[in-house]
């Protein structure tokens, strides 16, 4: 009668060794098999080009309706990136916030001096920033224009409530320069630090007319504008720049992009800009 073999037995040690060698060869063939990716490190799904954060824009008011579009535009083709709510101002007091120290990452000014200032406030370089637009005015009056206003000479009759943006801000600087070259003496009843503020005292009634840009009047139904002689002489040209405080300078980068490109160009046009 034959006897069966007795089993091997594998020394504990021997069993360890042999188990570590076959969790090796998994590790190092999962890794042929996957790439080492961190799913973290890879941009966010549908932007393609790995923005993300916050955006904080300085712009001049009458940049509000186009820059209000160029902002949902930008996010939809950036969705990594969030832009806070615009600030819009007179482009001088939006100057003076920022040398302050106001955090922002973008500005936008309605005048090449206005960005001058900001220049000489060391907030960015002067080989930044970047005409992007052209404005010029016009005479605002309520709708159906109540006191008839025809032209800049109407401005200087003494029945007339007349509004004007502070010559410290762009469009007072440039509705001074519109005046002075027709000879046209004013008594403004008020001195507005926006554009906005001016356009607002027409709407409600509140004066009979005021000088605004093009833009403002476009697609409203509770003013009219008028083009005053000469107003094409007198244009704006608006610089935009990221800033050098900028917490996010690659994402205010590709909004100024964004701005003076193709796309930014017409939705400004549709908004009644002009080419710089």
């Amino acid at each position: 009668m034959a006897v069966a073999p007795r089993p091997r037995v594998v020394p504990a040690r021997t069993a360890r060794a042999l188990v570590a060698i076959v969790a090796t060869a998994l590790v190092l063939v999962a890794c042929a098999v996957a790439p080492d990716a961190n799913p973290r490190d890879a941009p966010a799904a549908g932007d393609e080009h790995g923005l993300s954060g916050e955006l904080t824009i300085y712009a001049a008011a009458s940049l509000a309706s186009s820059f209000g579009e160029l902002a949902t535009s930008f996010e939809a083709e950036n969705p990594g990136v969030t832009i806070r709510p615009i600030v819009f101002d007179g482009s001088s007091t939006l100057v003076t916030q920022l040398a302050e120290g106001a955090p922002a990452d973008v500005f936008a000014a309605a005048d090449e001096t206005s960005m001058a200032r900001a220049v000489d406030a060391g907030l960015v370089s002067a080989d930044d920033p970047v005409l992007f637009a052209r404005n010029t005015l016009v005479i605002a009056v309520p709708a159906g224009n109540p006191a008839g206003v025809r032209s800049l000479a109407d401005l200087t009759r003494s029945d007339l409530t007349l509004v004007l943006c502070a010559v410290e801000v762009p469009c007072g600087a440039a509705s001074q320069k519109l005046l002075a070259r027709h000879g046209v003496e004013t008594a403004p009843a008020s001195f507005e630090q926006n554009v906005t503020a001016v356009l607002t005292k027409v709407a409600a009634g509140e004066a009979d007319a005021g000088l605004v840009y093009v833009t403002d009047v476009r697609g409203r139904d509770d003013v009219e504008g008028i083009v005053p002689d000469g107003a094409q002489n007198v244009a704006n040209r608006y610089p935009i720049t990221a800033l050098r405080a900028s917490s996010n300078p690659d994402a205010a980068a590709a909004f100024v992009a964004f701005v003076t490109g193709e796309r930014g160009r017409a939705i400004l046009t549709e908004h009644g800009f002009g080419s710089p």
